[in-house]
């Protein structure tokens, strides 16, 4: 019987396509925020929550706080989805990510402060698409061989 045939990668980098992705995400989520479209996930977001919870959120959040960890949390998701040598486990620290943001929103709601998680959700959603398809087009140097990557 012939051996299927294996599909041959290029060898992937690390460091300039995290810092590639990181920073086009973060500029994505600049843009919708420049746009105004993050403002209105964030007013959306607050009048549902506002509505479960029986409440208005008196304080906000400081704009550099929420970009800051915007950029930590992206820098760092990008980072390390590119150095996991396996799609399944990429896949689940990117899911889980993305609930532990989403999971603030009413965390923040009960504190009286309101939830402000669309530059941090978006940012993370692309840098985790973009780091998955890299990473799944290119041989990893976390990987042994091309069939570590299933």
């Amino acid at each position: 019987m012939m051996d299927s045939p294996t599909r041959i990668m290029p060898s992937g980098h690390v460091i300039a396509p995290a810092i590639t992705i990181s920073a086009l995400s973060i500029l994505l989520a600049a843009g919708l925020q420049f746009l105004g479209l993050l403002e209105k996930v964030n007013t959306e977001l607050a009048d549902a929550l506002s509505r479960r919870l029986h409440a208005g959120f008196p304080q906000t959040l400081p704009p550099l706080g929420i970009w800051l960890t915007t950029l930590a949390l992206v820098f760092g998701l990008t980072f390390t989805l590119l150095n996991v040598p396996r799609a399944w486990q990429r896949t689940i620290l990117w899911i889980t990510l993305l609930v532990i943001i989403a999971g603030w929103a009413p965390v923040l709601g009960l504190a009286a402060h309101q939830p402000e998680i669309a530059a941090p959700l978006i940012a993370v959603l692309w840098s985790g698409t973009c780091a998955m398809i890299y990473a799944g087009n290119h041989q990893m140097p976390c990987e042994d061989s091309p069939q570590s990557a299933s």
